[in-house]
């Protein structure tokens, strides 16, 4: 079998697979010309969907794609083939992006950003920190990722609930609500943690309404998509005092532009598309999951259908 890998780290990738699978034909490289040559005798692709994205605009496809990013945006354009499998990444960052949101609920928590503040003043600041048990946090896109999150919250004795495409029993959460109830439960919530992949249901979801539906005092996290979020009405709703802060890892355009509000906005710490990056290991891993699974004609880890989006 013949592979294709398009990844910044290939050599990594092309090492670790390799030596499981020493009898696969591997080509790989993150240069667009090389890769666009090889890819017409390659019918398994593995690598960044924006690398990947630019061989199937040229009229190339594979039988299989595997993505190494839980988002696959970028391979969903109205112009591209849809007539070949593709799965996304996943299993593979609940950890790392637990770790993620657990730190940005602790330095709220703490106040750290408002005693660092208070350093560079040469202000003494007494103001008292906070527990996390009894938070109330809300947990919008209850999937893998959203699940390893919630189970990683536990131990900290906070309130859990969910939403997701339908509502559903769910443990660790109390309850798992449909989307329709998310004006509800922001208004109940203290953190509002946002893991919702990029679909048309999801695009423009955090808007001037439902940011007004936010208790003061709360804080969002978005390491979902930045299309969830329109941008100004962040920008209007923290100027308000609508809610605490924000915590925001993904963005419409990344890298953001020089001049963008989110530049300048008190209250709103940009973390630069970092909360869960992927490892290589853990991805290699799942790619040879899903190798057997796809020379044996069974459903993959992650299959995406293409109607749905994820």
């Amino acid at each position: 079998m013949r592979l294709l890998i398009a990844e910044a780290d290939h050599a990594h990738y092309a090492e670790r697979i390799r030596a499981t699978r020493p009898e696969l034909d591997l080509f790989a490289s993150d240069d667009p010309k090389l890769l666009a040559i090889a890819a017409a005798e390659r019918p398994l692709w593995l690598g960044e969907p924006s690398l990947l994205m630019p061989l199937l605009r040229q009229g190339l496809r594979p039988q299989w794609l595997q993505s190494t990013w839980a988002g696959i945006t970028p391979l969903l354009a109205n112009d591209l083939p849809r007539d070949y499998r593709l799965s996304r990444a996943v299993g593979i960052f609940g950890q790392v992006m637990a770790e993620y949101v657990l730190g940005h609920l602790l330095a709220h928590e703490r106040r750290l950003f408002e005693r660092q503040q208070a350093q560079r003043e040469q202000r003494w600041a007494q103001m008292l920190p906070r527990s996390l048990s009894g938070r109330r946090v809300l947990i919008v896109g209850c999937g893998d990722i959203g699940q390893a999150v919630a189970g990683f919250l536990m131990p900290f004795g906070v309130e859990l609930r969910g939403v997701a495409s339908e509502a559903r029993e769910q443990a660790p959460f109390a309850e798992v609500a449909a989307m329709s109830a998310l004006p509800r439960l922001v208004g109940w919530a203290d953190f509002v943690i946002n893991l919702l992949p990029d679909t048309p249901n999801t695009r423009d979801l955090y808007d001037a309404s439902l940011l007004a539906s936010f208790r003061p005092e709360a804080l969002l996290i978005n390491a979902g998509r930045g299309n969830s979020v329109v941008e100004a009405d962040l920008v209007a709703a923290l100027q308000q005092g609508a809610l605490a802060g924000a915590v925001i890892d993904v963005c419409r355009q990344e890298p953001l532009p020089v001049g963008h509000p989110f530049w300048t906005t008190e209250n709103l710490l940009l973390t630069g598309h970092s909360a869960a990056p992927t490892d290589p290991t853990l991805m290699v891993g799942l790619f040879l999951d899903n190798l057997a699974r796809w020379q044996a004609a069974e459903s993959l880890r992650g299959e995406v259908d293409f109607a749905r989006g994820y």
